[in-house]
């Protein structure tokens, strides 16, 4: 495996190994982090012993295999290991160990010692799919990253169950990414002001009724979160979701097309680019009720509708210095529809995904997309956790010069650049 990122010469990490069938892969990784320079003192759990024995990463480390937290021989290693460690890496981290991580019991020599440390903790999951997608899980993970821990989301594929979900452990490079990325924090977002909207909106029929879409917020909630951990000022203007506040973001909370409209012209000016990543509705009712509809038998009701503001379009015309990113969310002719938009909103980059294909839909933890941008080229994008779509997106706007250019882009041609 190449590596890109900075050297881990004079690093000193633990790596904490939970009981998971991904195990084994954690005597590869060690391999890779001490090849990396680093000096690495590895902690087992009990269940973590019945996979791999610890003599394996014993020898493999050069240093004693820590599994009691009340060994004779090793006063206070819940204290001393976090004490001395720039990192503890937890791969792979099973569902239990999240739990407990969250609920702060302390019951192990791993779970104590995370009650205790100071440095960046990493988790890199590994469970099945429908436990990964459990709410419970899906919670602690929300709790975890807002207290600052790094989540290396599992891939998709075959599971040690014999189907197939998100639930793999990730490979040793997203891994080794993940790490340095904690050892080493990106900060070349900083000074910057960033706008983000997020979600779906919600057009009212009557007081219990209304119009919406599937987006669940994840792409624009991730968008912020990355950003402000580049050093970003953030704003995040959001429809209604399901979604935990992004930790040290500003969240404006929205309902209706208008009220993100009028939230997003407002903050305008503040910002000095903003990404368009809500699902924002192109209808609402034309006439909403104040009371409740009653269904009445035989009765047909017809549901008359009128456009919404085109907030995006707004942007570019209203605009001065700020670099615009919109999305397009598309089931058919992606790069077409695409290219149409970009041309006709007057924005910088356009990020488009087809909603039908598989992970890459409303509500899914990855994406697949295409970037867009207003001098004709296309990049597309492995599938890849939103996370690291956003890193990506982020990556690109900051190649981009900031004030207006021409006010209409030649997209007609251009190259499609596939990593």
């Amino acid at each position: 495996m190449q590596t890109t990122g900075p050297s881990l010469t004079g690093v000193r990490l633990v790596l904490a190994v939970t009981g998971s069938i991904a195990a084994y892969k954690a005597v590869g990784l060690l391999r890779i982090l001490r090849r990396e320079g680093a000096t690495v003192n590895v902690v087992m759990t009990a269940g973590a012993c019945r996979f791999v024995t610890p003599l394996t990463f014993e020898v493999l480390s050069g240093s004693h295999v820590a599994s009691d937290l009340f060994e004779a021989h090793q006063e206070m290693l819940h204290l001393s290991l976090p004490e001395q460690a720039q990192a503890i890496l937890i791969a792979p981290a099973t569902a239990n160990c999240l739990a407990k991580a969250v609920l702060g019991l302390a019951d192990d020599l791993l779970s104590t010692m995370l009650l205790t440390t100071q440095c960046p903790v990493i988790f890199a999951p590994a469970m099945d799919g429908d436990m990964w997608q459990h709410p419970t899980v899906v919670e602690h993970v929300a709790t975890l990253r807002q207290r600052g821990a790094v989540i290396v989301e599992p891939e998709e594929g075959p599971l040690a169950s014999g189907r197939s979900g998100q639930g793999r452990l990730a490979d040793e490079a997203r891994i080794l990414s993940a790490l340095q990325a904690a050892l080493h924090p990106r900060r070349d977002w900083s000074g910057r002001r960033l706008l983000v909207s997020a979600g779906p909106t919600q057009e009212p029929i009557d007081p219990v009724r209304f119009i919406s879409n599937r987006s669940s917020g994840k792409m624009g909630y991730a968008l912020a979160e990355a950003a402000r951990a580049r050093g970003a000022e953030v704003l995040l203007v959001s429809g209604p979701t399901a979604l935990p506040p992004p930790a040290d973001v500003e969240l404006c909370s929205v309902t209706t097309a208008e009220e993100m409209r009028k939230a997003v012209i407002s903050r305008f000016s503040w910002s000095d680019t903003v990404i368009m990543a809500a699902a924002v509705a192109d209808f609402r009712p034309a006439q909403p009720v104040a009371q409740k509809l009653k269904k009445r038998r035989g009765l047909v009701t017809s549901l008359e509708l009128s456009p919404t503001e085109d907030i995006l379009k707004e942007l570019g015309e209203r605009r001065t210095t700020q670099v615009l990113v919109g999305f397009a969310a598309e089931t058919e002719d992606l790069l077409a529809h695409a290219r149409e938009k970009l041309q006709a909103k007057d924005i910088d980059l356009l990020v488009a995904n087809d909603v039908t294909a598989a992970g890459a839909g409303f509500g899914s933890d990855t994406n697949r997309v295409f970037i867009l941008d207003r001098d004709g080229s296309v990049e597309e994008l492995p599938q890849l956790p939103k996370r690291d779509v956003a890193h990506r997106i982020l990556d690109r706007v900051l190649t981009l010069p900031t004030g207006r250019r021409s006010t209409k882009p030649a997209v007609q041609t251009g190259t499609h650049r596939k990593e």
